[in-house]
């Protein structure tokens, strides 16, 4: 396991993670990331991604992020329909299909668990 460490969500460097062009809907989202930590069997992964506006479709890991900047609705097939801004904490299940409608660029920090 890495060190223990804190970075400043708010403006840390991210690099280009392409959408696939079939998850587009609306506009010309444009997404970025960065992995903080990774666990050693690859299952547990915790880090920073931004979308800019626009609508994409989606199928969620388990995971649970907090809004750092921007807002979206997320559309849950089946399910809720969620608000989220800046402060919000959202927990999304695995296998759920999302329609994500990004109005501001949003910037979240994540940790996902994956199967």
């Amino acid at each position: 396991m890495t060190d223990s460490f804190a970075v400043y969500v708010p403006n840390a460097e991210l690099e280009p993670d392409p959408l696939d062009p079939a998850q587009i809907l609306a506009g010309t989202p444009e997404v970025t990331g960065k992995v903080l930590w990774e666990s050693p069997d690859g299952r547990t992964i915790r880090g920073i991604w931004q979308i800019t506006p626009g609508t994409v479709t989606d199928t969620e890991a388990d995971e649970m992020f907090v809004v750092v900047s921007g807002r979206a609705t997320i559309e849950i097939e089946d399910g809720p329909v969620l608000e989220v801004g800046p402060g919000d904490v959202c927990v999304l299940k695995e296998g759920d299909r999302t329609v994500w409608t990004v109005h501001e660029t949003l910037r979240k920090a994540y940790a996902i668990t994956l199967a």
